[in-house]
């Protein structure tokens, strides 16, 4: 089972190591001492706890979908040619790179610090995880 230290639970929360230490101290985040005595907190308790602890953006476009992946953000650059666009968002910590005809962009009126939900249906996802955990 993947057990995290107190570093890397703040890095992955998007938080300093202080936060992490209140909560921890608060009894929100449950922590335990591994071989080295070092603190840490095993993955699936710090996963339940980032998922209750989530802070998306709420959905401006009051729309019913059926895609669950919508990652609210605004638009940090546009680079259209005749045919086709590429449009980037700054979702939260995430950056989402979309391809569209230019022709969307204009009838969206997409261009840097604009509001948009990035829509994000696929039956195609690589998860990766980082070499040498198994």
């Amino acid at each position: 089972m993947p057990q995290f230290r107190i570093a890397d639970a703040a890095r992955l929360l998007g938080v300093s190591d202080d936060t992490v230490r209140r909560w921890v101290d608060a009894g929100a985040l449950p922590v335990q001492t591994d071989a080295s005595h070092r603190k840490v907190i095993d993955g699936p308790a710090l996963a339940e706890f980032a998922r209750r602890h989530a802070n998306a953006a709420p959905d401006p476009s009051d729309v019913g979908r059926s895609a669950r992946n919508r990652l609210v953000g605004l638009v940090t650059e546009v680079i259209t040619d005749k045919v086709m666009a590429q449009v980037e968002m700054q979702c939260g910590p995430h950056r989402v790179v979309s391809l569209m005809s230019s022709e969307a962009v204009r009838e969206l009126g997409l261009a840097p610090g604009v509001l948009a939900v990035a829509v994000i249906k696929s039956t195609n996802v690589v998860v990766e995880t980082p070499g040498g955990t198994s």
